[in-house]
C-alpha cells in the first residue's frame, strides 16, 4: 500500500516569489480539519496525495483558501495541459451551461459535431471515426473490445488474443486491468483471461538490449525480445486480435525505439492484428508532438485519448479506422455521458487554445530546459536517481538505493513532501512507488519552469542529505 502524507502542521520557512507563496504550516491546520473530515467518509484509496485542499487551480498555480500558492508541476495528474481554469475553456463551458444544454445522451447535438470533425481531422488514421467517452480507462476498455471483435470477425474464437505490456497501466476497471501489466493491480480479479498475454516492455532502465543508448544497441535485437516471449507463451502470431500499449509508460516516459514500433508495425500488419496506442497521457502536446506516437513516424489503427483533451473535464476518446469503429450497429456501442455537450465545449476549447497558442512548440522548446537540469541533477546524485527520461514537458525521475536498481520509495515520497512545502506541487510518487513526474501545465513559460526545477532540486538535496 502506497503511503500517505503527515497530517501534522509544521512550520516551514515562508515563501513569496511570482509563482510560490507559502505563509502558513504546512498543511495548514484548516486543512488537516478537512482532510480528516474526508478521511471519516472516502475509502483509504483516496488518502494518498499531498495534503493540501485545493481552493482554486489557475493557470499553473494551485491555492488553498489560506493565502499560500504552489506552481503545479502535477497538472492535476496530467490533464491541465491548456492551464487550469482555462478562461476560453471557462467561456466555453458557461455558453452550453447557460444555453441550457447539459446533457444529451446519444441523441445529437451540435457541440458533439463539431468536436469530433475536429479531433477526427488531427489525427493522421485514414477514414477514421471517432468515439467520444467519459474516462481514459473507459477508452481502453473501448479498444479491447473492438480489437476482439474484429478478431472474431475474421477468425471466430481463433482469433481472440490480446497483448499488453509488462508494467503498463490502462485504467482500473476489469479489462483495463487485465490488460495492464501490472500484477498486484489485478490481484482482485483471480480468474485471469488465458488469452490476454504480457511482454517486456523496451524499458531501457530494466533492460540492457532496450537502450539504444548502447553501442551494441540493434533493432532487431530489440523486436526479437517480444517474439521469444510470445513464442515462450506458446502464443500463435495469428491467433492475436490486438496489441495494446502505452505511447510511455508513467513510471519511466520512455518512447518505443522507432525502429522497434517499424518492425511491431510491419508485424501487425502481416498477421492482421490491431495495434492500439493508449495516449491517455500522452496526447494533445503533452510529448511536443500532438500526439506521442507521432515521434515514432508510424500509424496506429486505434488510439485512446483522455486527460488533456479537454484541461479539466472528464471526456475521452476512441479514434480509429472505420472498418473497426463501425463494427457495432445503431445503439450497440454507446455510453451514457458519450459527448456530453458541456465537455464538448471545453475539448474543444481547449484543443483550440492548444493549437492556436502553439502549446505543442511551447511543451517541445522546453524540453531542453528539462533535460539538462534533470540530467545534470541525475549527475550530481547518481547514486539516488537511478534513471531520467521524457519528451516535452513530461519527465521521470526515478530514485534508487545506492549500488543497486532498488527504488527507494521514502526517498520520493519525502522529496514530494518537501516539494510541497516549498510551495511545488508534485502528484504522489508513481510507477514502481519511486518516480516522480514533471508534468507542469503546457502553457509555463521558461522562468517558471526554471523557478520549479530549483526548488525540485533543492528539496533532492535536502532528501538526500536527511538520509
Amino acid at each position: 500500500m502506497s503511503k500517505s502524507f503527515s497530517l501534522k502542521p509544521i512550520k516551514v520557512p515562508f515563501v513569496n516569489t511570482k509563482n510560490r507563496v507559502i505563509k502558513t504550516e504546512i498543511p495548514t491546520p484548516g486543512d488537516v480539519e478537512i482532510i480528516e473530515q474526508m478521511r471519516k467518509y472516502e475509502p483509504i484509496s483516496m488518502t494518498g496525495q499531498p495534503p493540501v485542499v485545493w481552493d482554486r487551480a489557475i493557470g499553473i498555480n494551485v491555492f488553498d483558501r489560506w493565502g499560500n500558492k504552489w506552481l503545479d508541476f502535477s497538472s492535476g495528474v496530467v490533464v491541465a495541459n491548456a492551464g487550469h481554469s482555462n478562461p476560453k475553456v471557462q467561456d466555453a463551458v458557461r455558453e452550453i451551461v447557460n444555453h441550457g444544454m447539459m446533457h444529451s445522451y446519444c441523441f445529437p447535438n451540435l457541440v458533439r459535431a463539431k468536436l469530433v470533425k475536429v479531433i477526427s481531422e488531427l489525427v493522421p488514421i485514414p477514414d477514421n471515426r471517432v468515439f467520444l467517452l467519459t474516462t481514459g480507462g473507459e477508452s481502453t476498455e473501448c479498444a479491447i473490445k473492438l480489437s476482439r471483435t474484429y478478431g472474431k470477425s475474421k477468425k471466430g474464437d481463433k482469433k481472440i488474443t490480446i497483448v499488453g505490456f509488462d508494467d503498463s497501466f490502462h485504467g482500473r476497471t476489469m479489462g483495463a486491468q487485465l490488460v495492464g501489466g501490472g500484477q498486484k493491480g489485478k490481484a482482485w480479479i483471480t480468474n485471469l483471461d488465458p488469452n490476454i498475454v504480457h511482454v517486456p516492455f523496451p524499458n531501457a532502465f530494466k533492460y540492457e538490449w532496450a537502450d539504444e543508448k548502447r553501442a551494441d544497441y540493434s533493432d532487431e535485437e530489440c523486436f526479437n525480445h517480444f517474439l521469444a516471449s510470445l513464442q515462450n507463451q506458446g502464443v500463435d502470431y495469428d491467433s492475436i486480435a490486438g496489441i495494446m500499449t502505452e505511447t510511455f509508460q508513467g513510471g519511466w516516459v520512455q518512447l518505443m525505439p522507432k525502429g522497434f514500433l517499424k518492425l511491431l508495425r510491419e508485424f501487425c500488419d502481416k498477421h492482421d492484428i490491431l495495434l492500439i496506442f493508449d495516449e491517455v497521457q500522452a496526447g494533445f502536446g503533452r510529448t511536443g508532438k500532438l500526439f506521442g506516437f507521432m515521434h515514432s513516424d508510424i500509424i496506429p489503427d486505434l488510439i485512446c485519448c483522455g486527460k488533456g483533451i479537454t484541461s479539466g473535464m472528464p471526456l475521452s476518446s476512441v479514434i480509429g479506422r472505420r472498418d473497426v469503429m463501425d463494427l457495432y450497429g445503431p445503439n450497440e456501442m454507446t455510453s451514457t455521458h458519450s459527448g456530453n455537450p458541456v465537455c464538448s465545449a471545453a475539448a474543444l476549447a481547449s484543443i483550440q487554445q492548444i493549437l492556436e497558442e502553439d502549446l505543442v512548440g511551447n511543451a517541445n522548446k522546453l524540453q531542453d530546459v528539462c533535460h539538462d537540469r534533470l540530467t545534470a541533477l541525475q549527475q550530481k546524485y547518481p547514486d539516488h536517481i537511478g534513471f531520467v527520461s521524457g519528451y516535452g514537458l513530461v519527465w521521470a525521475i526515478i530514485f534508487i538505493k545506492p549500488g543497486t536498481k532498488d527504488y527507494n520509495m521514502d526517498l520520493a515520497h519525502d522529496i514530494v513532501e518537501r516539494s510541497m512545502q516549498k510551495g511545488l506541487m508534485f502528484f504522489a510518487p508513481v510507477g514502481s512507488g519511486s518516480t516522480i513526474k514533471v508534468c507542469p501545465p503546457l502553457i509555463i513559460n521558461q522562468e517558471a519552469l526554471v523557478e520549479g526545477l530549483d526548488v525540485f532540486e533543492e528539496a533532492v538535496s535536502e532528501a538526500i542529505r536527511n538520509l
